[in-house]
């Protein structure tokens, strides 16, 4: 059996104050010597840097609509094993989940796969005894899911407090911390959410101790831990990167597979490079910012998903690099790109050179794309062959014309049918973001296509 303590921050909806709390309690507990283990529900990206600075460890990403429910317990396994505590930071409301697909993909599903107790911050700013009956409404709604206790945030003096815990004494859950109103813990975002923490660099790090120390003087840690302590023992299945390179050969020298990184590529999930590495990888991270050449001895190329549209004059500046990607696509080698990565290889974005490897022009838009989606893979590629259904996720502010090639990559099913993205050669582009843990064959192909 696992046994991790553990707790799910949520809250009654966005903006209520759960990446403070979270990112605040892991780093806190993490200064008092426990080993924190970071998780994030949804497909966010941007949380999780923030978390694996407050823990020093990856952030990770428990996503049931493109992972499936089966995979939740074991992924959290996987991440958390040999951790005194996992804080899980929930997604939107506590009940929100995918459009339309009931309660798939929210935290209270999630809370409920990992039998884990709900801590839930509610922000107090425009309310007194109204909390109660909110509370209330919470607890009570799924009995499948366990509220142990309400932080308070936004609390605006000692009057305002002493209502609210007048309150919420009726309700029977504790209130484990008060956080008062504070200016000092904004922390910067642009239009897909935080500013990430590879932009912010000291920022990140001060924002981060303010967190802890504002959640430390709030906050009832004590308490919080032992509430933890009571999520029951998981059956003891762990995911392992190992399953999707059964039928890679191991031996021989192991291929470079180059991961775009740096403030312009901050979109990656943990076990992709976990997943690269069992197939028999050698993953090198390189700066398309910094870096003037490849990663010597590079055979594949992955570019994820990020803010390429920040620094496409740095990018475009990065001449030398440039070429060399053009370079090695054009020579044939697998080449998988998601979203920033499918802007980067576009002929131009905004107006500014790119990498040319697609005959396609990227500019920004006022239109927010935001969404999970259901695929199928139209033709054979570097990552799957035809047929092949995966669920992904679309979170871009940028068009591509044309969207698809005359290969595409996908075929979506869901919210609309079309085709997007780009297959030619050994590319692999397009705007859809997928986990590879769902299907762990991904990666061990590509490992294989860049053996030769």
């Amino acid at each position: 059996m696992v046994s991790v303590p553990r707790l799910v921050i949520a809250a009654p909806a966005s903006g209520s104050g759960k990446t403070t709390v979270a990112t605040g309690l892991m780093a806190a507990f993490a200064g008092r010597g426990l080993a924190v283990s970071p998780h994030k529900v949804g497909p966010d990206y941007i949380d999780p840097g923030y978390h694996a600075l407050a823990t020093g460890r990856p952030g990770r990403n428990l996503d049931a609509y493109m992972c499936g429910p089966e995979l939740i317990a074991p992924l959290f396994a996987h991440g958390a094993g040999g951790c005194d505590l996992a804080v899980i930071e929930g997604v939107m409301g506590l009940y929100d989940g995918a459009s339309g697909q009931g309660e798939l993909a929210s935290t209270a599903q999630v809370s409920k796969l990992l039998r884990a107790p709900v801590v839930l911050v509610v922000d107090a700013s425009s309310q007194s005894r109204s909390v109660a009956a909110l509370v209330h409404g919470f607890a009570s709604w799924d009995p499948g899911v366990r509220i142990g206790g309400v932080i308070l945030n936004k609390v605006a003096s000692d009057r305002h407090e002493a209502l609210l815990r007048e309150a919420l004494d009726e309700s029977g859950l504790p209130v484990l911390g008060v956080l008062r109103r504070s200016a000092q813990m904004a922390t910067p975002s642009r239009h897909l959410g935080l500013v990430p923490v590879a932009e912010r660099a000291t920022d990140a790090v001060d924002a981060v101790r303010a967190m802890a120390e504002r959640v430390r003087a709030g906050c009832d840690l004590d308490a919080l831990l032992a509430l933890a302590r009571t999520a029951p023992a998981l059956p003891e299945e762990v995911w392992e990167p190992q399953r999707g390179a059964d039928e890679v050969p191991v031996a021989g020298e192991r291929p470079v597979v180059a991961v775009a990184g740096g403030a312009a590529f901050t979109f990656a999930y943990a076990e992709h490079a976990e997943l690269l590495t069992a197939a028999g990888a050698e993953v090198v991270v390189f700066d398309p910012l910094r870096d003037e050449k490849l990663p010597a001895g590079t055979s594949g190329l992955v570019v994820g998903g990020g803010f390429p549209e920040m620094y496409a004059p740095e990018l475009s500046a990065n001449e030398p690099l440039r070429l060399a990607v053009t370079e090695l696509a054009r020579s044939g080698a697998p080449v998988a790109a998601e979203c920033a990565g499918l802007l980067y290889l576009a002929r131009e974005l905004d107006g500014r050179p790119m990498c040319g490897v697609l005959d396609a022009e990227a500019r920004m838009s006022e239109r927010l794309t935001l969404g999970y989606r259901q695929a199928v893979a139209v033709s054979d590629s570097v990552l799957a062959v035809a047929g092949t259904r995966m669920r992904g996720h679309e979170f871009h502010r940028t068009v591509l014309e044309p969207g698809a090639g005359p290969t595409p990559a996908w075929g979506m099913h869901q919210p609309e049918r079309r085709v997007e993205g780009f297959v030619q050669g050994g590319v692999h582009a397009s705007y859809l973001h997928t986990h590879w843990a769902a299907s762990p064959g991904v990666a061990g192909r590509f490992v294989e296509k860049c053996r030769g």
